[in-house]
């Protein structure tokens, strides 16, 4: 057989179940939920960071990293919403690599589903507990979704995984914000054929189950850059390119147009040190004209405890083992001076 079946994995009700979350974090879920709601909305002009490691590799040093932006989230909540980017699973271009604490929840150990899953849910719970804020993830497998649902404030879905049904259908059924990121090929009207789809209800099939969804409003898009036929890292954040995705909304008439500029990828060209600069280019850009400022509502950025990166068996505390991140030096002080930019 060119498959074999290991075990079958508990249903997320039972995992759910087995560990629980207290009152405390479902309430404290139901209150930033809404909080961050009204960013897309347009009933609050606070300004989203999504930041954290490029992956969650490891619970101490993620753990730490939380419990330290939390602070600064704190001293800037007036103006800025910090959501942590705890990304527990990570897309692989050739399919080889290490692809997240759900697969490996030891980064240099074997592949265990079922250890990931317990583990992840842990790690998500332990971060709201840590830091008082509910995260981001990646929406890299949608059945895998429900195990964390009750967790979670804001999931992206990625790149190579924006024009498949699958996922737009599934998102179309949270009840969280969405953000498509445009393909790797930098199609807008496949980003944004991703925003309509989700915004719109179906009914489909969910983990065995034939379910109806009613539609996600705060499905967006994310700008992530992109690769020319040359392979070269092409930006999309510029303020021509954001008039551009402003205008394509008007012409869509979508609901709440949005977008989350990542601050990395291909925008960088995964540069870390570039995200500051893009950053401070789109508030520029925000401030300068209105209608930017209408549609973006937050970025991106990939920070970590470490400046760069390092192989899996590198051993420093805190530095990335996927791509370079930012310095938790260095990404608070920018922090505080993107505060101060923001009109």
């Amino acid at each position: 057989m060119s498959m074999e079946f290991i075990s079958k994995l508990p249903i997320p009700k039972e995992i759910k179940e087995k560990y629980p979350i207290s009152e405390e974090i479902k309430k404290l879920k139901i209150d930033r939920d809404e909080e961050i709601k009204k960013v897309f909305t347009g009933e609050s002009n606070k300004f989203l960071v999504i930041i954290g490691p490029c992956s969650a590799d490891s619970e101490k040093p993620v753990l730490t990293y939380l419990e330290k932006i939390s602070k600064v989230a704190e001293k800037i909540k007036d103006k800025i919403i910090i959501i942590p980017r705890v990304y527990t699973n990570k897309p692989r271009t050739i399919g080889d690599g290490y692809k997240g604490m759900l697969h490996q929840p030891d980064a240099k150990g074997n592949p265990d589903i079922l250890k990931g899953i317990v583990a992840i849910r842990e790690l998500q719970t332990k971060a709201i507990e840590v830091s008082g804020l509910t995260c981001a993830d990646e929406l890299l497998y949608p059945d895998t979704y429900r195990y964390i649902s009750d967790l979670l404030s804001y999931v992206a879905v990625g790149a190579r995984s924006t024009e498949n049904q699958q996922h737009r259908l599934t998102a179309s059924g949270l009840d969280i914000p969405v953000g498509m990121k445009n393909p790797t090929s930098g199609d807008i009207t496949v980003a944004l054929n991703s925003v309509q789809a989700a915004q719109l209800p179906h009914s489909f099939i969910y983990r065995g189950w034939e379910v109806k969804s009613s539609g996600n409003e705060l499905a967006h898009i994310i700008l992530r850059g992109y690769v020319n036929k040359h392979n070269e890292n092409q930006p999309n954040y510029h303020y021509e390119y954001l008039k551009f995705v402003y205008n394509e909304y008007v012409k869509r008439n979508l609901k709440n147009p949005a977008a989350i500029i990542d601050c990395n990828h291909a925008n960088s060209g995964k540069k870390y040190l570039e995200q500051i600069r893009i950053a401070n280019e789109v508030v520029y850009s925000m401030n300068y004209d209105s209608d930017i400022k209408s549609i973006v509502k937050g970025i991106m950025v990939e920070s970590y405890l470490e400046d760069g990166a390092q192989p899996v068996d590198g051993g420093v505390f805190g530095k990335s083992i996927t791509d370079p991140c930012l310095g938790f030096e260095k990404a608070e002080k920018f922090l505080y001076e993107l505060a101060d930019k923001l009109k």
